[in-house]
């Protein structure tokens, strides 16, 4: 079974965050970066597949140099090769860009499965991996909690509304995202470490159409919280001229009656 995993970088989570000067991302000169929380929870799923069934786990990482500390940590964990996507501005890509760009990425290796998280923790869209399905023309499925692919066709777990759950068959191949806690962890052994330096990284720059493609949105502007405070007094003194200007108010300007 050959399994690729789709992992992204994002900031960590204890970094102070700052509004750049343009007001439309954050400054990330001065960030630390980790490995985006359900995508290592979408790896430890595939080394534990591999680990059963056998097969191969392929990391691939979009973004700039930085994006090798992830991709080393993965082959560090197990993974068996890795496929970069050098990009030095992940920020003018929307999910469809991004998607697009990924798919073209891993078309030719023909995989049995794509595994993605359920969402990145900065843009937080949930949209890459199912658009990357589509585009694919992969059957999918969503915040997924458990899998099984011992028989010819996956049976996968996905986690509902309510504390509700649904067991769901699909042919093989497919994309699933993955929710965040599905499993433990592991952690990169120092063997792991040493054996990840003499696996492939591939780097590979976005081609064709997915290279040139326009965004689909925009970030206007990003800003802290504006505090606003306003008092009204109602009624002059009159309780009952109060409460009806109040519920005229709720009615009308706040539109909660």
């Amino acid at each position: 079974m050959k399994i690729i995993v789709m992992m992204k970088q994002v900031a960590n989570k204890d970094a102070i965050l700052r509004v750049n000067k343009a007001s439309t991302w954050i400054e990330e000169a001065d960030l630390s970066w980790e490995v985006n929380e359900s995508d290592g929870y979408a790896l430890e799923e595939s080394l534990r597949l591999k680990e059963k069934h056998g097969g191969e786990v392929i990391v691939c990482s979009m973004g700039p140099q930085r994006v090798k500390g992830v991709i080393k940590d993965a082959l560090a964990r197990g993974a068996d090769r890795a496929i970069h996507v050098v990009v030095d501005d992940l920020n003018q890509f929307s999910p469809y860009a991004s998607a697009s760009v990924l798919a073209e990425a891993v078309r030719n290796e023909q995989p049995d499965l794509i595994m993605t998280g359920l969402q990145s923790d900065d843009y937080g869209y949930a949209q890459t991996g199912v658009i990357m399905a589509e585009i694919l023309g992969l059957p999918h499925a969503t915040i997924v909690i458990e899998i099984d692919a011992s028989a010819e066709k996956l049976r996968v777990k996905r986690e509902l509304e309510s504390g509700w759950y649904q067991w769901y068959t699909m042919p093989r191949p497919a994309l699933l995202t993955i929710q965040s806690g599905i499993s433990q962890i592991r952690y990169a052994t120092l063997k792991g470490i040493m054996a990840a330096k003499k696996k492939e990284i591939k780097e590979i720059m976005p081609s064709g159409e997915a290279a040139t493609l326009q965004p689909h949105q925009r970030i206007e502007r990003i800003y802290l919280p504006e505090k606003q405070k306003q008092t009204q007094f109602l009624g002059n003194g009159d309780a009952k001229a109060g409460a009806v200007a109040l519920a005229e108010k709720l009615r009308n300007e706040a539109r909660v009656i």
